[in-house]
């Protein structure tokens, strides 16, 4: 799975509001190059829109993001998620997503964070949120100490960074909404998803 994320390079971190735009959506930024997607449990829909980009779009890696407990990440495995992604830290969901044998991104802000982390057995880690922890400065600064992580920066990666995060040696992939923004889900832009996915793609 670590694998599938460095090749996609630039992971869509989806918000939807409505049901039906979710395999559109999903369609779109396949049709650009996209296939790894996170979908964040930010909105009654998020749960029935997993289920629906599983569904229509079986060649794709769909995943949720925003995962706090336990039972979220129960309900991840039996909707057919292929990864769950936290924003923070917390060693029993660390345990709770092996005994599920589902891939895990956990968050981490701090050095501190990405010790605990690598204690429990992580070297690949969501940094987050990105830009407002301090961004590519922190990044360079991890490298030294911690040769043997990776991250996928989120929050606050968007096109005018994302280039310089993507040459961090340090860094698997990025996720961001940029690609699919919720301007863009909500006027059923699908050709905008296309061009912007395909944009990001090429960064691979």
């Amino acid at each position: 799975m670590r694998d599938e994320f460095e090749r996609a390079r630039v992971v869509p971190v989806l918000i939807f509001d409505d049901l039906q735009d979710a395999a559109p959506t999903a369609g779109a930024l396949i049709a650009g190059g996209l296939s790894v997607l996170e979908v964040t449990l930010r909105t009654d829909a998020a749960w029935d829109a997993v289920s629906a980009i599983v569904e229509r779009h079986p060649g794709a890696t769909v995943g949720v993001g925003t995962v706090l407990n336990e039972q979220q990440l129960l309900r991840a495995k039996e909707s057919g998620a292929a990864f769950a992604v936290s924003p923070g830290f917390d060693p029993n969901l660390a345990a709770t997503a092996r005994s599920y044998e589902l891939f895990y991104l956990p968050g981490v802000a701090t050095a501190s964070e990405v010790m605990q982390a690598r204690r429990d057995g992580f070297r690949f880690l969501k940094f987050f949120p990105a830009e407002a922890a301090g961004g590519i400065a922190i990044l360079k600064s991890y490298a030294s100490p911690f040769q043997d992580i990776v991250f996928c920066p989120t929050g606050g990666v968007g096109p005018g960074n994302v280039a310089d995060y993507l040459a961090q040696p340090n860094v698997a992939c990025v996720g961001g909404s940029w690609v699919a923004s919720g301007k863009d889900i909500a006027a059923k832009d699908w050709d905008a998803i296309t061009a912007k996915a395909g944009a990001a793609s090429e960064m691979s």
